[in-house]
C-alpha cells in the first residue's frame, strides 16, 4: 500500500546509499545490513541487540517488536526515538516529512532510465499510445505533447469519423444493425445503436469487429501523414 510503489528504489541501490551514510558519518563504524524478509527481521531473534532506534509514527512497531521478544525469551530492546525532520518545501500533495512517498511523487514525469532501443521499432515516427479512464488527464497530457511539436490523433474523434455516411463503416454498420438505427438524414442515431449493442456481448462485439479494424487504418494513415511532415 505504499504511494507509487512501482517507484520504490531496488534493495541494491537502497543498500549501497545506506553504506554510503554510515561511512561517512563514521568511518570506523562496524555495521551489517541485513535484508528484510518479514516485518521483524532479526529484531526478535538477535539476543545481543540491545536497541532499537524508532520514530513516533514507528514506536508501535518497536513495542510489537518487544512483545516478540518476550515471547521468544528474550529482553526488551531499549526504544530510541528519534525526531522526523520537516520538508520546509513540500507540495500539497507530498508528505510533511523528508520522506522517500515524497520523492516518488517527485519521480512522476522524469525520466527513470534511458529508451530502450529496439531494433524491431522503426525510430522514426516514434509512437506514443495515450490511454486512461474517463478524467484521467488524457487531455491536458495530450495538449502539453501538442506544444512540444507531437503530431495529435485523436482516436475519439475518428471513432466518430467512421459512422458518418460515406465514411469507412456506415455501410456495414447499418446492414448489420438495420436501418431503423438511422436518423432521417442518414446520420447513425449513436444512442439508438447504442441501446441495441450495450449489454449484449455478441452485438457489441459484432460493432467493434466492424469499427475498430476501419479506426486503426484511420490510424496508421495518420501515422504516415505524420511522417511525411516530418
Amino acid at each position: 500500500d505504499k504511494v507509487l510503489m512501482e517507484l520504490i528504489e531496488p534493495y541494491e541501490l537502497r543498500v549501497a546509499k545506506l553504506r554510503e551514510f554510515l561511512e561517512d558519518v563514521k568511518p570506523s563504524l562496524h555495521y551489517d545490513i541485513v535484508p528484510l524478509a518479514d516485518p521483524y527481521g532479526p529484531s526478535v531473534t538477535d539476543p545481543d541487540l540491545q536497541c532499537l532506534v524508532v520514530s513516533e509514527e514507528t514506536r508501535r512497531g518497536g513495542e510489537a517488536v518487544n512483545k516478540k521478544r518476550l515471547e521468544n525469551g528474550l529482553p526488551e530492546l531499549v526504544l530510541y526515538e528519534i525526531l522526523l525532520m520537516k520538508d520546509p518545501v513540500h507540495a500539497q500533495n507530498e508528505e510533511e516529512k523528508i520522506s522517500s512517498s515524497s520523492l516518488r511523487q517527485r519521480l512522476l514525469g522524469t525520466l527513470l532510465r534511458p529508451p530502450r532501443q529496439d531494433p524491431a521499432l522503426p525510430s522514426h515516427p516514434y509512437v506514443i499510445g495515450l490511454t486512461g479512464g474517463t478524467g484521467s488527464g488524457k487531455t491536458s497530457i495530450a495538449k502539453l505533447l501538442g506544444q512540444l511539436g507531437a503530431f495529435l490523433i485523436d482516436a475519439d474523434k475518428l471513432g466518430h469519423a467512421v459512422y458518418v455516411p460515406g465514411g469507412p463503416a456506415h455501410e456495414q454498420v447499418v446492414a448489420a444493425f438495420g436501418a431503423e438505427i438511422l436518423n432521417e438524414d442518414g446520420t447513425i442515431n449513436r444512442k439508438v445503436l447504442g441501446a441495441k449493442v450495450f449489454g449484449n456481448r455478441e452485438r457489441l462485439k459484432s460493432l467493434t469487429d466492424i469499427v475498430w479494424p476501419e479506426i486503426a487504418q484511420m490510424v496508421k494513415e495518420q501515422i504516415r501523414e505524420a511522417d511525411a511532415q516530418g
